[in-house]
């Protein structure tokens, strides 16, 4: 059923309030310049018909409190509610940034703490919670190099290396920092085409940036020759945190020889995600770039925690206070309620969960690459689409019928009429296993009726629109009728 907006519900002269009287004296009038000539156009309800409208409208927003989000590559996991209870707490929700430094020691200590916490997890020295999101922190890493090669003199360092199955934000932020992309191809098995690699270092190259596991959630087994083979031309290697949830506990970026890390908050630690935001992608850095970080630094003196401004090779402050406070609180308490071990099993289930996934699926649907995954996986309905005419954004709109949110489609580019999966440690065996059977009836139902897919989803209230026209010619309100 579609649903009316609240100038379609109006009935003229209903109100869902009553002002008293007023006891104040009326001001002058506005400049008669200044004063509308007609009365604005709005909605006239009582109070319920208001509190029913949105309510309906809330119950047709779909995210993971309601069911599966197996958006792939983003680790759409659940956010526990104890961690929206601690960032609501008075003492940390009603200080300002710009307060006196000892009246804030609890926010400036766990500022110092989920910096110190993050870098032991990720195998670095030190970092910044600063950035807002994680292509901010992308940005803000490669600031980071490009401001170390040219302390050493090596501003002819002007390219960085991205694989071509890459996210987008990768090439992106390296251009906005100023270098040229060079692309490295894939091997057979999905990963880094050490041969090819070779042949693309040399005294131009400042840095590669690489997810591991990759976007095709497969892990890159040849990362120490990877960095020893970077590190020999004099470049470094910039870590993509998108995909850390699968190796939390089990391995580090630093240790595999990654030199700058950005994590994303809101995934791999369980703060909100979604709708541009609020986000943070906090960046840590070896040793030998820790003077580069942003300023200011937060330091724990014999007086207590305090801004350190004193850094002279720093890139600068790259936000506008202290980056998003109350979404990395959530993370310092996500990391504080896990522990150590409670870390590891989140990823050892999340990589549980996703071949268990693939598993019963290779039996249905085209496995591009064979090796056993990571914390997601890629599957191709290519056949489907030559065979039957049924294409990959088809299965996608579809599975909103069976109550399930649709995977990452046509990513990562290799892989033709990809459907990308990653359902997280935090989804059930009967969740998964629910999801797994309707893809296999939808599977079924493409060979058979074709054209339901198609049109798809036919239980929202919205049904298959399209895509292109409303992106070009988007209708962002409500306008009366002429």
């Amino acid at each position: 059923m579609k649903r009316k907006l609240l100038f379609e519900l109006s009935q003229e002269g209903r109100r869902g309030y009553k002002f008293p009287a007023s006891d104040v004296p009326s001001c002058e009038k506005l400049p008669q310049h200044l004063q509308r000539q007609t009365s604005p156009i709005l909605p006239e309800l009582s109070e319920l018909d208001v509190v029913r409208h949105y309510s309906a409208l809330a119950s047709l927003s779909f995210g993971v409190d309601l069911g599966a989000y197996p958006l792939g590559s983003c680790t759409m996991k659940y956010n526990p509610k104890l961690h929206n209870y601690v960032a609501a707490l008075e003492g940390f929700a009603n200080i300002h940034p710009l307060q006196d430094e000892k009246s804030v020691q609890g926010a400036l200590e766990v500022i110092y703490k989920t910096t110190e916490s993050l870098s032991a997890i990720t195998g670095m020295a030190w970092g910044t919670l600063q950035p807002l999101a994680g292509a901010h922190g992308e940005y803000v890493g490669l600031k980071i190099i490009r401001a170390y090669h040219t302390s050493r003199g090596e501003d002819h360092r002007n390219k960085v290396i991205v694989p071509i199955s890459a996210h987008g934000t990768n090439p992106a932020s390296a251009s906005m920092v100023g270098y040229s992309i060079v692309e490295v191809a894939t091997n057979a098995k999905g990963l880094v085409d050490i041969e090819a690699l070779k042949e693309l270092l040399d005294d131009d190259i400042a840095a590669i940036m690489l997810t591991n596991p990759n976007t095709l959630g497969l892990f890159e087994e040849d990362i120490a020759e990877i960095a020893t083979l970077v590190h020999g031309c004099g470049a470094l290697l910039y870590y993509d945190g998108a995909n850390l949830n699968a190796v939390l506990g089990i391995s580090r970026p630093g240790d595999m020889g990654f030199d700058v890390v950005h994590l994303n908050l809101h995934k791999t630690f369980a703060t909100p995600h979604g709708g541009g935001g609020p986000g943070s992608g906090p960046v840590l850095v070896k040793e030998a770039l820790r003077p580069y970080l942003p300023t200011p630094d937060v330091v724990l003196t014999e007086e207590g925690y305090c801004w350190d401004w004193d850094r002279e090779l720093s890139i600068g402050k790259v936000s506008g206070f202290w980056g998003n406070f109350l979404v990395y609180l959530k993370a310092y308490a996500y990391i504080l309620t896990m522990g150590r071990e409670g870390l590891k099993e989140a990823s050892i289930h999340a990589l549980l969960n996703a071949n268990y996934m693939l598993s019963r699926l290779r039996g249905h649907f085209n496995v591009p690459y064979q090796e056993r995954c990571m914390h997601e996986f890629v599957i191709s309905v290519h056949d489907f689409k030559e065979l039957y005419g049924v294409s990959a954004l088809d299965f996608a709109k579809a599975l909103q019928d069976y109550g399930y949110h649709p995977p990452t489609v046509y990513f990562p580019l290799i892989v033709s009429e990809a459907l990308m999966f990653e359902p997280t440690e935090s989804e059930s065996k009967e969740t998964l296993d629910g999801l797994i059977e309707a893809l296999i009836e939808l599977g079924e139902l493409a060979k058979t009726d074709g054209d339901r897919l198609k049109e798809a989803p036919l239980t929202r209230p919205i049904k298959r629109i399209d895509e292109a026209r409303a992106a070009k010619n988007p209708i962002l309100r409500w306008k009366p009728k002429e």
